[in-house]
């Protein structure tokens, strides 16, 4: 079976879309409100503590920072030594990963003091879609809503080739560095207050 790990702030068409993996032989591990959101809509996910074995926390601050969770995307499937890694270690392959950021961009634009502005951060989000993103040949990585229906098409049909893959490894780093551009500008507009 293969494994989706799906946690997202906008949750636009996620329950559709883990439905969509759950029927092309997926299982799901989410995450807080994603996890519920899934639940709630019939999803038969399971919670990330299930695969690391730790519970979120600090206000889940911490959650998908874990070896089980990125050994899992990163290992190459087609090498030996990282096999048997992930084997010793009983780490099971994460084959997909469905992520967008914490709302940064909605907390500036209400003009949120710096304490909110800094919770609205994302390190885990940010952590995973790099981590799939730089094993893009082995893990799908899927950032936005428009392209949910795509990928499930993809799979569907065989056609997750190359240069899909690629595609949004392309678009997930795009994100990401716009995403660490805007906090970087917050703060370089704070420093100039």
């Amino acid at each position: 079976m293969k494994r989706a790990l799906v946690s997202v702030t906008d949750k636009t068409g996620v329950v559709d879309f883990a439905k969509g993996l759950e029927a092309l032989g997926f299982e799901v591990v989410s995450t807080g409100g994603t996890l519920k959101a899934l639940k709630d809509g019939g999803v038969k996910a399971i919670g990330i503590e299930e695969v690391t074995g730790f519970p979120e926390i600090l206000d889940g601050r911490v959650k998908t920072l874990h070896p089980k969770v990125h050994g899992g995307l990163l290992y190459k499937r087609d090498n030996p030594e990282h096999v048997k890694t992930i084997e010793e270690m009983d780490i099971h392959p994460i084959d997909l990963v469905c992520c967008n950021l914490y709302a940064f961009d909605k907390a500036l634009e209400k003009g949120a003091d710096l304490p909110e502005m800094v919770e609205n951060i994302d390190i885990g989000g940010p952590s995973m879609i790099r981590s799939a993103a730089k094993n893009f040949k082995d893990v799908l990585i899927v950032t936005e809503p428009n392209d949910y229906q795509a990928v499930l098409d993809a799979i569907k049909n065989h056609n997750d080739d190359f240069k899909l893959r690629m595609r949004l490894a392309y678009k997930a780093y795009s994100k990401t560095a716009a995403y660490d551009t805007m906090i970087s500008h917050y703060f370089e507009t704070q420093l100039e207050k």
